[in-house]
């Protein structure tokens, strides 16, 4: 049971925290202990039942997120994945249905990505661009309905776009995670994107795509008159820039650089940067 738990890989969810933050720092009105509520739901149930479910079908024998030596996949698995599941959603409906209602469907869709019947994973675009639009913008807004944000807000056309930035952010982080896992991949039949571009590929493909969603936000805070958090955001992720751009020019001379230990200092600096720059905002706001 204890390796099953670290299969489940909670601390992990830490790294997914910018989407929940950033959900918070464009609105004003919302229940301060519903928001509590939403954060421990889905990063303390959801995302580790996604993770053990993946856990569940890959069978990794090689580094994983969040684990540089998984260990044996057992039944226990299986039933603590089942277990958080009916957590997830028994907690969200305490929040509101509708709020249950997308906790269940980004289950469903996150176990469509790892079971071995349908292996979303096994499709380099298809896998992308279900992970990037339900990590992002669906979870984006997920997180605003169970605060509860009114409708008219979440609909928005301003609101919209700071969720398909989030889905932007997600499409140059998510490929960097599988960048040094390749042969792990490749020996279950699974293609990656990061498999399809490369590794000086990936590393281009996230890197304009952080740059095309960081310049979305930028025009967005323009177009919503919070010059303020354009500053905050750029001055926080200066050391995701310094990272990426280093990690990049080693990985140039050298592709072994392209490890598990970079991959994760990467994902370190740039979640932790990235929610630091939205609670700051948070913060400012009032």
């Amino acid at each position: 049971m204890r390796d099953a738990l670290k299969l489940m890989r909670i601390p992990f969810s830490v790294y997914l925290m910018p989407v929940f933050w950033m959900a918070l720092s464009v609105v004003s009105e919302y229940s301060v202990s519903q928001a509590i509520g939403v954060f421990v739901i889905i990063h303390g149930f959801v995302y580790p039942a996604s993770n053990g479910y993946n856990c569940y079908f890959d069978r990794d024998e090689s580094s994983i997120g969040g684990l540089k030596h998984p260990p044996k996949v057992t039944k226990h698995l299986f039933w603590l994945i089942v277990l958080f599941d009916v957590l997830a959603i028994g907690s969200a409906l305490f929040v509101n249905l509708y709020f249950a209602i997308c906790i269940a469907v980004y289950l469903l869709v996150s176990k469509a990505y790892s079971y071995d019947k349908i292996r979303l994973k096994k499709y380099p675009i298809g896998s992308t661009l279900v992970v990037i639009f339900f990590q992002g913008a669906f979870t984006f807004l997920m997180v605003q309905v169970g605060i509860g944000v009114a409708r008219e807000v979440i609909l928005s056309p301003a609101n919209i776009i700071f969720a398909a930035v989030s889905s932007l952010f997600l499409c140059g982080s998510y490929p960097l995670t599988q960048v040094y896992q390749h042969a792990e991949d490749a020996r279950r039949g699974d293609k990656t994107i990061s498999m399809l571009l490369g590794i000086r590929g990936t590393f281009l493909f996230s890197g304009i795509s952080l740059l095309v969603g960081t310049g979305l936000l930028v025009l967005a805070y323009v177009n919503t008159h919070q010059e303020i958090n354009i500053l905050l955001f750029l001055a926080c992720t200066a050391p995701v820039v310094f990272f990426f751009s280093q990690w990049f020019l080693k990985v140039r001379h050298n592709p072994a650089e392209a490890n598990f230990d970079n991959t994760m200092s990467m994902n370190k600096i740039s979640s932790l940067s990235i929610s630091l720059a939205f609670i700051l905002m948070i913060i400012f706001k009032y």
